[in-house]
Order: structure tokens, then C-alpha cells, then sequence
């Protein structure tokens, strides 16, 4: 692993609360003067994103982009409702072709079920239609050369894939070679017994990387070992893009920040945050690459 070989991004939510042509042009705008590689936008707001438009802003500023997304309780695709499932298939097939014309290059996200707590355990016949759904998706987006990441998210925003082995057995239940591993370390330090054993087992399967810290705030200002996890990514020789993640009541996504419980102001600068945070993880991947 070379110095700064990974793509480095940082959400839209740092900066904007929607996807209307005005903010992408200003997430696009301080993406790029803050120093990043990569934008990922969420797709929570869809009906509002003029995808040719926000792609020729992209590329404008010589931006990669990724797409994410989660799924809402009436459009779950591990429902065992299948009106439920269809709507939330629909949703899916919506976004990967927002992400293909956006020119994206992954859709991710909880695209495996809704985003908020459950009340009991996936069922088995929920499962079972959210990897045929999966199954789909990933087929659709490989005819078009695009990986589908599964993020692993926490006990109180999914029940279907919480640890990186959940992930890696719904992979292979999909079954499809462009199904990836999306590691967050906000969720791996609820989940996991450690952040360096999840990026072995994930290896050669791992697709994108979120870093934020334990409390989603400033970097380096919680107990996250970050030194020992960019250090396993350049164990296993991880390239892809890394994207820096935080919320703060200051930028509000009607919708999605009740869904994350962003209930407080955890910063009020995005652009004070987001450069801090660009030369943090310029910094770890400096380090990490040394020692490796």
C-alpha cells in the first residue's frame, strides 16, 4: 500500500441536509476546496436530485462519487409483507440507477432492510426476500460494472447484519461477485470485539470504508483506535475509498436524522470538521503506509 493510494470522501451530510441542485452544487464546492477525492451522497432525498445535473457538477470538479442509502419501515425488503418488499426492491432499483448515472462508483448502504430499531429478529422468510432482492440488484448492477456494498450497521438501526460476519453470510447467500464489505467504525466499535479483526475477515471482500468516531463528532476526539485499524488496512492491502462520516443537528435531513437519532450539535462548522478530518486520515494512511 502506497501513501495515500485510497480515494479519500466525505458524506454530503457534512455539509448539506438535502440533494437539491443548489446543495449538491455546495457539497460539490466544499468538497473539492477542502481536498477530497470522493463524495458520497445519500439517496434519502431522491425525488430532489437532478442526476445530470449533479454529474456534470461532479465531474466539473473532478469528483468521484458514491451513493448510499437505507430503506424505511413500509418499503422493507426483509419484510415478510411482500407489498413491503416491492416498494423497497423499487426504491433499490431507483438508486442504482441514480448511482450509474451519476457515474457513482458503489451503491451501499443498509440496502438489506429498513434503517431504524426492530423490535424482534429478522425472520427467516424476511431474510430470504431481502437476499432475493439483493440477489437482483446485485445482477442489475454488475451488467453495468458496479459493486453492491452491504454496510454493517448496529443493533439499533438494522437486526439483519450487525457484525462483519453477518455481512459475509448474506454475501454469500446473495451470492454474487460484485456483493462487497462496507466496514464503519462508528458501528464496529458498538458491534465488534475489536476493529482490527473485522478488517481480516473481510480481506479481499472488503468495497468501502466509513470512518467516524465513536461519537460521530470530531475525529480523534473519542477512544477510537484508528491507529490500529488503518494499520490492518494496510495489512490487507484495502484501496478503496474511504469516507469520512459525521452528523450533527446542525445540517438536518428531515427523515434520516430521526433515523439516526442526530438529536444534538455535535459541531456547527462542516468545513472546520471536514478539514480536520482530511488531514487526519491523510495522516493515518501516511502512517499505516510506512509501516507497512
Amino acid at each position: 500500500m502506497t501513501s495515500l493510494s485510497n480515494p479519500i470522501g466525505v458524506h454530503a451530510l457534512v455539509w448539506v441536509g438535502d440533494t437539491a441542485p443548489a446543495s449538491v452544487d455546495l457539497a460539490v464546492e466544499r468538497t473539492k476546496s477542502s481536498g477530497y477525492d470522493l463524495l458520497e451522497l445519500s439517496l434519502h432525498d431522491l425525488d430532489h436530485l437532478d442526476v445530470p445535473r449533479a454529474r456534470a457538477a461532479l465531474e466539473a470538479a473532478g469528483l468521484q462519487v458514491a451513493c448510499s442509502r437505507g430503506l424505511a419501515f413500509d418499503a422493507d425488503v426483509s419484510s415478510d409483507d411482500l407489498a413491503v418488499v416491492e416498494r423497497g426492491a423499487t426504491l433499490l432499483r431507483e438508486s442504482l440507477a441514480a448511482t450509474v448515472g451519476l457515474g457513482g462508483r458503489i451503491l451501499t448502504g443498509a440496502l438489506y432492510s429498513a434503517l431504524g430499531k426492530y423490535p424482534s429478529p429478522v425472520t427467516e422468510r424476511g431474510r430470504q426476500n431481502a437476499i432475493s432482492v439483493l440477489r437482483d440488484l446485485a445482477r442489475e448492477a454488475g451488467a453495468h460494472g458496479l459493486p453492491i456494498g452491504l454496510e454493517i450497521c448496529n443493533r439499533y438501526e438494522t437486526n439483519v447484519v450487525n457484525t462483519t460476519r453477518d455481512a459475509l453470510r448474506l454475501a454469500d447467500a446473495i451470492g454474487e461477485d460484485n456483493v462487497v464489505i462496507h466496514l464503519d467504525t462508528y458501528h464496529m466499535n458498538i458491534e465488534e470485539e475489536d476493529l482490527v479483526r473485522p478488517v481480516w475477515e473481510a480481506r479481499d471482500r472488503l468495497g468501502y470504508v466509513h470512518i467516524g468516531e465513536n461519537h460521530r463528532g470530531f475525529l480523534g476526539s473519542g477512544h477510537l483506535d484508528f491507529r490500529a485499524f488503518f494499520h490492518a488496512l494496510a495489512d490487507v492491502d484495502f484501496r478503496g475509498p474511504i469516507t469520512f462520516e459525521s452528523f450533527s443537528s446542525a445540517v438536518v435531513a428531515p427523515g434520516l436524522s430521526a433515523d439516526l437519532a442526530v438529536w444534538r450539535d455535535l459541531w456547527d462548522d462542516g468545513e472546520a470538521l471536514a478539514g480536520h478530518a482530511r488531514r487526519f486520515l491523510a495522516t493515518q494512511l501516511e502512517t499505516a503506509a510506512t509501516r507497512a
